[in-house]
């Protein structure tokens, strides 16, 4: 009997107390500051020294790249940049090895598909992706710069 009240008890407790559910696609979900999210890429930046696709643990980022058809510049161009997001677990690892920080992460989450080939990303998503990009830990919400991360 004493475990019937202890247990109504409970019940009671949370019927008046506040409720911490969001209306999710109606209100943004502001998510902690270490939240590593979406990779954000910025082709300009990159020189094609393959360090993220060697450093990824799940083999998830393929990279090539092509000399630089401009004769006056030395060095590689990107030719693809694919990532495959079935199989990437999010580590930031690619972006704390980029030497020029041409992989941020971002806050973008929402990545949900009907279907597997959906989640096979090119540079061209990747680029787009700038929603939500992390400069610092204070500033969510604005652009990437060149240096920032």
């Amino acid at each position: 009997m004493n475990g019937l009240v202890q247990g109504l008890g409970v019940t009671l407790k949370s019927m008046v107390s506040k409720k911490v559910t969001t209306s999710y696609p109606d209100e943004p979900i502001h998510m902690p500051d270490r939240f590593r999210g979406i990779q954000h890429f910025i082709p300009d930046l990159c020189i094609v020294c393959n360090q993220c696709a060697r450093i990824c643990p799940t083999d998830c980022i393929t990279l090539t790249g092509k000399p630089n058809p401009d004769p006056d510049k030395k060095g590689k161009v990107i030719d693809t940049f694919d990532l495959n997001f079935e199989i990437c677990i999010l580590c930031d690892l690619c972006t704390e090895v980029c030497p020029t920080e041409a992989i941020v992460m971002t806050n973008h989450f929402e990545l949900s598909a009907y279907s597997r080939d959906d989640l096979f990303k090119d540079v061209q998503w990747l680029t787009d992706n700038n929603t939500l990009v992390r400069e610092d830990n204070n500033n969510i919400g604005a652009p990437a710069k060149g240096g920032a991360k």
